[in-house]
């Protein structure tokens, strides 16, 4: 598969890059660090990445707008997206070409052409891997991408998906120059607005008889903290330190759905978001409910998942 999918690259003129909706480093340092190493590798193909910024991580690039009639004679390479529904963009389905390549459990195999591997900490190490394997060099603007994904999606090296393999990976970035400085600044520096609503949060938690931490966020509270969704979702960590706590959920309420980002220390809790139009990771996983009424009911199905786990 990956000889297959290397042979498909470079044969093509014209690649589009997608992954998935409302994009987190890793989503967005994948896809720009792929570009970014296809430019370095193929300077004549035309490598283009498209779907919607993220505000927050504005700093890590600028996306590409990119013309539908394009994909009729382009192969379109999909980062990060475990679901079709989450893809950004629905007119990466019309590619010539459709390549999905990824680091999330298999549900959803909608690419006729697949790489999958969930023991990675992220699809940025995937790809690191993968163009080593090839024999493409990362130059410095790629790696930096690819760091910034690893950091992301690992917790800054802390979760449990985290291995050896990944931090021989963040050795070979670290050495290809990046500003490491530079990244974490614009990464984790916060608005003021931001860690206002953070102490709100803490002030908040409630947390279950079976472990399950929970915090739910308002329209109105978001609207008092001067504070976006975007800004909000990136909370769910603040609370994770939090003792006999198994896994938690943090509630975002927007004008059409209540958004929810669930994490774990031990129970799988991806099952779960499935039962709620979502999915992911057996320890980070996103859902999406329709209105706050329904928040009781995912606390439940956490409750019975963490009844069963012991640390």
């Amino acid at each position: 598969m990956k000889e297959q999918i290397k042979q498909m690259i470079e044969a093509a003129d014209t690649i589009i890059i997608h992954r998935h909706e409302r994009p987190d480093p890793d989503a967005l340092g994948s896809q720009f660090g792929l570009q970014l190493t296809l430019q370095h590798q193929f300077p004549s193909k035309t490598v283009l990445t498209a779907g919607e910024m993220a505000t927050s991580l504005s700093f890590m690039g600028e996306l590409d707008q990119v013309d539908d009639e394009l994909y009729k004679e382009a192969l379109v390479v999909i980062l990060d997206t475990a679901n079709q529904a989450r893809i950004d963009g629905k007119v990466a389905m019309t590619g010539k070409d459709v390549i999905k390549i990824d680091h999330h459990p298999d549900e959803d195999p909608y690419a006729p052409v697949q790489l999958v591997d969930t023991t990675m900490s992220s699809t940025s190490e995937l790809l690191v891997h993968l163009l080593n394997e090839w024999g493409y060099e990362i130059p410095t603007s790629a790696a930096i991408q690819f760091y910034a994904g690893i950091v992301g999606d690992t917790g800054r090296f802390q979760f449990r998906g985290t291995t050896k393999r990944t931090f021989e990976v963040a050795a070979q970035l670290i050495d290809a120059g990046i500003d490491t400085d530079w990244l974490y600044r614009n990464m984790y520096e916060t608005e003021l607005a931001a860690l206002h609503l953070q102490g709100y949060v803490l002030q908040h938690i409630q947390l279950t008889d079976q472990g399950v931490g929970y915090v739910v966020l308002t329209q109105d509270t978001l609207k008092q903290f001067g504070a976006t969704v975007e800004q909000a979702s990136l909370l769910v960590n603040s609370f994770a330190g939090l003792k006999g706590m198994k896994c938690w959920a943090l509630f975002l309420e927007t004008d059409t759905e209540v958004r929810v980002r669930i994490r774990s220390k031990g129970p799988v809790i991806n099952e779960v978001a499935k039962e709620f139009n979502g999915g992911g990771h057996p320890m980070a996983s996103g859902a999406t409910i329709g209105q706050l009424s329904e928040v009781e009911r995912v606390i439940r199905r956490l409750d019975e998942v963490a009844a069963n786990f012991q640390f």
